[in-house]
């Protein structure tokens, strides 16, 4: 018996305990939620919720919304905060698709106020490129931040784009009348599908003040535009890499480099076809500040 009445006071104090701790969390000392700002995450979870608003973006092409939504995070730059993260994924072995993402949206974010519609899907606005000025630099200068990217072809007549003569649609007289069509803007150059590209130039580069042994590679299409979001693909023994052309569109839409180790020969090959291009090494210059430096290797490629 005594046993017995052991046990159910155990079960009554384990229910007075549960109410008591229930009235307690209720009513005396509820839970307080509150609203904290993305700025205050942890910088993993930054890059996911970059990751998520340049998902966003490439479905719905609403870049005021992306633009709003990193402003959130309070990075003091978001066009540099997007696409190192974009390098940061391609060299982490992250789906494809996410680099992509970002890439796009760090080139959008990088193009001048005005150039892109904000309803447009990512790659519809106008392709526009800044002009290059004239720098002190000599001719055969490598690539600098603050250079332009001189076209392949600076002959070439400018293209004709939509919307530089207006067009006027007469209905005839008894015709039904119809809506004038409205002109889509010229969207941004990519890779033709099934025209690969071909080296048109390799050239050895010397300039002090590059801080390291770089790659350059400019990918142009058959107009002389650059085309942003070509793979890049680079091999050694024992390693390998991937990145894309317009993850730095201060300098190019076109444009990737690639930091070489001395001592390693590299060959490197576009992902969308083309020979692909061996022997290349860590060079030196000399006539710098320091004496020897190394140089950096340009590769210019164009569809045909």
């Amino acid at each position: 018996m005594s046993e017995q009445r052991g046990s159910w006071y155990l079960l009554t104090g384990l229910v007075l305990g549960a109410v008591l701790g229930l009235v307690y969390a209720r009513l005396l000392s509820p839970v307080r939620y509150f609203d904290s700002s993305p700025a205050a995450l942890h910088p993993q979870f930054k890059d996911t919720y970059r990751a998520l608003i340049a998902a966003a973006y490439a479905a719905t092409g609403d870049l005021v919304r992306a633009r709003a939504r990193l402003e959130l995070l309070g990075d003091p730059d978001p066009v540099r905060a997007v696409a190192g993260q974009a390098q940061r994924s391609l060299a982490g072995g992250n789906a494809p698709a996410e680099a992509s993402a970002l890439g796009s949206l760090a080139l959008a974010l990088g193009q001048p106020a005005g150039s892109h519609s904000p309803t447009s899907p990512p790659g519809s606005g106008p392709a526009q490129e800044a002009t290059p000025t004239e720098s002190a630099n000599p001719p055969g200068a490598a690539l600098t931040p603050t250079e332009g990217i001189p076209s392949p072809n600076p002959g070439a007549p400018a293209s004709p784009t939509a919307g530089n003569t207006p067009v006027t649609i007469t209905a005839a007289p008894g015709a039904t009348p119809f809506d004038t069509p409205t002109l889509l803007p010229t969207r941004t150059a990519t890779p033709t599908p099934g025209s690969p590209f071909v080296l048109q130039s390799r050239e050895l580069f010397c300039d002090p003040e590059l801080p390291e042994a770089l790659i350059q590679v400019l990918a142009y299409d058959a107009a002389g535009q650059p085309v942003p979001g070509v793979e890049v693909m680079i091999t050694w023994q024992g390693g390998e890499e991937h990145f894309f052309t317009g993850l730095k569109p201060e300098l190019s839409l076109g444009y990737a480099d690639f930091a070489m180790t001395p001592g390693t020969v590299y060959t490197l090959r576009l992902a969308e076809g083309g020979q692909p291009i061996a022997d290349l090494s860590a060079a030196e210059c000399e006539g710098g500040p320091g004496g020897r430096y190394y140089g950096a290797w340009r590769l210019v490629f164009s569809q045909p």
